[in-house]
């Protein structure tokens, strides 16, 4: 059997969905399922929405803290000022070095890591068990661990330095061109196992009878991922990477505990820089308008994401 009589095998006529008409007559819509509906909509709109929309209000005034008058409505002037704010660009544009640097060898990895335990291996269980330990640890926690492996002094990548010979070792976090590399390898190995999940999903439904007739056909192994796994990993590896750059590019936690922003913001991340706006200095009225560029482009991507996927979708 070869790899073209497998596929059309594969694909089967999908039958038509049989309409039925409700109590309501056919067209009308079941208002019962409304109520299934419910428990899952009220915290998105409580959790979600609303502080979405009151944080978009709130880019529109002068609110700040401890401030003894009335909140006023200053319409864009946030706006206005924040196009000229060169440290709020600057954090901007570190974020996005973040997010690529991050997202680009995740997947990489993450695909190897999946293509690895898709095979047929002794122990695989355990080892996709180790493989998702990342994934269960807090952020916090990561960050904390991995500051102890960059200690100057104690640290165990410092102490394997040494050790081999190959000098003295370096304060990782505090040095203005190995902060933000070093901030990138932790955020690589917290995220990477979500990835994996998701591709090995991917890779499990992916039809055995396609590479059985692939190989033989001759096709090497190269050719057999490049002509059957791929084309059938691609619509799960272009979700997955979208979600996680905008995961990235909203990153907190992780590199606050890591750097704080530091040395010298070279790793402010644009959260970072609106957390201090907020918290540290109480301008909330900047700070939500920093969050709504952030939604504006993250909104942005996800829309580019999607009209990508409609169309490749009607290309296929």
């Amino acid at each position: 059997m070869t790899l073209a009589t497998a596929r059309k095998r594969l694909k089967k006529p999908r039958p038509k969905p049989k309409r039925t008409a409700g109590a309501g007559g056919p067209g009308r819509v079941d208002h019962g399922a409304w109520f299934l509906v419910l428990p899952a909509l009220i915290p998105i709109l409580v959790l979600s929405v609303g502080p979405l929309l009151y944080g978009i209000s709130l880019a529109f005034t002068d609110s700040q803290s401890g401030r003894t008058e009335p909140t006023q409505w200053i319409g864009t002037l946030n706006f206005q000022d924040l196009l000229h704010d060169t440290l709020f660009w600057e954090s901007f544009r570190i974020g996005l070095l973040w997010a690529v640097g991050v997202t680009v060898p995740q997947f990489l990895l993450a695909l190897g890591l999946a293509l690895l335990l898709n095979e047929e291996l002794r122990l695989r269980w355990l080892a996709r068990a180790l493989a998702i330990i990342p994934w269960a640890m807090p952020e916090v926690v990561v960050g904390i661990m991995w500051r102890i492996v960059y200690n100057p002094d104690a640290g165990i990548l410092n102490e394997t330095i040494r050790d081999l010979g190959l000098g003295d070792g370096r304060d990782w976090l505090s040095g203005l061109s190995t902060a933000l590399p070093a901030v990138i390898v932790v955020g690589v190995w917290a995220g990477m196992p979500q990835t994996t999940v998701a591709l090995l999903a991917g890779l499990q439904n992916t039809p055995r009878e396609l590479h059985e007739a692939a190989a033989m056909d001759g096709a090497g192994a190269w050719r057999r991922f490049r002509t059957v796994t791929w084309p059938a990993l691609k619509p799960v590896a272009l979700a997955i990477t979208a979600l996680n750059f905008i995961w990235n590019f909203n990153s907190f936690a992780l590199v606050y505990v890591l750097t704080n922003g530091g040395p010298g913001g070279r790793t402010r991340l644009p959260m970072l820089f609106a957390y201090e706006e907020a918290f540290r200095y109480g301008q909330f009225g900047y700070a939500a308008a920093m969050g709504c560029v952030m939604v504006a482009v993250i909104s942005v991507i996800l829309a580019v994401h999607l009209v990508g996927r409609l169309r490749g979708g009607e290309d296929a």
